[in-house]
């Protein structure tokens, strides 16, 4: 990590962090001062977009339907799958809540990061300490990445947008495993947004589809 001089903010993004055992102690004991920033999404979506990204890399993994079951006649869930162990916020929560008091954690919205990005940063800014300088002047939606693009009002220069890797359209997935799934998450929803105070409105989301 560089050194940090009096009026600065250093900032690291490891995404793996939040979901490794042994981070929270290790950063703790580095600097139990530190704020940390979570982004979470809908964690079927997550799962879905987890697989999608593998499948870009190494297109001869089976199908997603067959990696999320352990027995699909039964309906058993593979939680040890990666791309679904991962969603179980609340799992991962219980861990650095052990190190870290909630009051130095900030829970982003990903849904409301592309609908709402200048709203979700406003929360950002504010949680560290920070004039909120970023605005909905610097957002633009890009339609075709399906993402909110940054830009610089006072510049010429061209938008920054998310990477080729991010946009991936999703491969279609059999309804009934989406049902089961949803089915699968929604307790441990229900006790992160406990957990949190935030009530991320994932299961409205899907009524809503």
């Amino acid at each position: 990590m560089p050194k940090t001089l009096d009026g600065q903010i250093t900032m690291e993004k490891t995404p793996s962090y939040f979901v490794t055992n042994e981070a929270p102690r290790r950063i703790h004991c580095m600097a139990k001062d530190t704020k940390l920033i979570v982004v979470v999404r809908n964690p079927v979506t997550r799962a879905i977009s987890d697989y999608t990204q593998t499948l870009s890399k190494k297109p001869e993994i089976p199908t997603f339907e067959v990696l999320a079951f352990k027995n699909r006649t039964l309906g058993l869930i593979d939680a040890s799958w990666s791309a679904i162990r991962i969603g179980i916020y609340a799992l991962h929560l219980e861990n650095w809540l052990q190190y870290f008091p909630l009051s130095q954690i900030l829970f982003v919205s990903g849904e409301r990061l592309i609908t709402d990005p200048a709203g979700e940063m406003a929360k950002v800014q504010d949680f560290l300490g920070l004039k909120r300088i970023v605005t909905e002047k610097h957002f633009y939606f890009n339609k075709t990445k399906g993402f909110p693009c940054l830009k610089k009002p006072e510049d010429s220069s061209a938008p920054r947008c998310l990477g080729k890797s991010k946009g991936r359209t999703h491969p279609k997935i059999d309804p009934d495993v989406i049902h089961r799934l949803r089915k699968f998450y929604k307790p441990f929803n229900v006790m992160f947004y406990q957990m949190t105070g935030q009530d991320f409105q994932w299961e409205q989301e899907e009524s809503d589809k």
